[in-house]
């Protein structure tokens, strides 16, 4: 089987001549700069069985990136971890502390969302 017909996406065959097939997109996302995003932490505790989440929404770039800054976070803290759906979450109401790391790691335009 060809590179070409692996990379198709959502068809299995057309009869059409016309068709234009979809391939999977190869971009991967720029990361923007440390000082141009615009990150939000913020405390969770839906669906997560009562327990707080501090939360990092709005990052702009690669999974690889995120995935790093995510790993750092949580080793910053000393907790765990995931990221999922291009959020970073970390286990425990640690809002202010990772709020402050950002900072002075350089993300310069983060905010505190609630509480």
């Amino acid at each position: 089987m060809s590179k070409k017909i692996k990379q198709l996406v959502n068809v299995v065959y057309s009869t059409n001549p016309n068709f234009i097939y979809e391939t999977e997109n190869d971009e991967e996302q720029v990361t923007l700069p440390k000082n141009q995003q615009k990150l939000y932490v913020s405390i969770d505790r839906k669906q997560r069985g009562g327990k707080d989440v501090t939360l990092i929404e709005g990052f702009i770039g690669c999974d690889d990136d995120i995935k790093e800054l995510g790993k750092i976070l949580k080793s910053k803290c000393g907790v765990g971890g995931s990221v999922k759906d291009n959020e970073i979450l970390i286990q425990g109401a640690l809002r202010d502390k990772v709020f402050d790391f950002l900072i002075k790691d350089g993300y310069s335009q983060t905010k505190k969302k609630g509480g």
